[in-house]
C-alpha cells in the first residue's frame, strides 16, 4: 500500500516526511496567502459594512434622536444585521448601535420606521 499523497496546491507528489503537506515552501505559501485572503475578505466586508452603517446614520441623526423609515436607509445602503453592540431601555426595547449611532424597529401606522439615538453616557450602566 502506498503512502503516496498530492500537494494540496499543485497536485504534485509530495516527498519527505509523513506529516508534510505541500511539495515546496512556494505551495505552502500560495496555500496560506489564500487563508488569508478568504479570513481577510470577511473581515475586509465587515468593517466596510459597519463604516457605510455609521455614515448613514449620523448622516439622518443631526439631532441626536430622530424618526425615519425604514425604507430610507436600507436605499442609501444601510444593512441593519451590522451592528457593534446593543443596548436595551427599561422598558424592555433593544437599540442597535454602530458605535455611537443607534437604531430601533418600530411600525407606525403600519409602515415600518427606525428609531434613530445617539449613545449617552446613562447607557453604559
Amino acid at each position: 500500500m502506498s503512502n503516496s499523497k498530492t500537494c494540496p496546491v499543485c497536485d504534485a507528489p509530495v516527498k519527505g516526511r509523513s506529516d508534510k503537506k505541500f511539495c515546496s515552501k512556494k505551495c505552502k505559501s500560495i496555500d496560506q496567502y489564500e487563508h488569508r485572503q478568504k479570513t481577510e475578505g470577511f473581515y475586509i466586508k465587515v468593517d466596510k459594512q459597519l463604516k457605510i452603517n455609521r455614515k448613514i446614520l449620523k448622516g439622518y441623526n443631526k439631532s441626536g434622536y430622530s424618526v425615519i423609515r425604514k425604507n430610507e436607509l436600507i436605499d442609501q445602503g444601510f444593512n441593519p444585521k451590522f451592528f457593534t453592540h446593543y443596548w436595551k431601555n427599561k422598558k424592555g426595547d433593544v437599540y442597535l448601535f454602530v458605535y455611537e449611532y443607534g437604531f430601533l424597529s418600530r411600525k407606525d401606522e403600519e409602515k415600518e420606521k427606525y428609531v434613530l439615538v445617539t449613545w449617552q453616557d446613562y447607557m453604559a450602566k
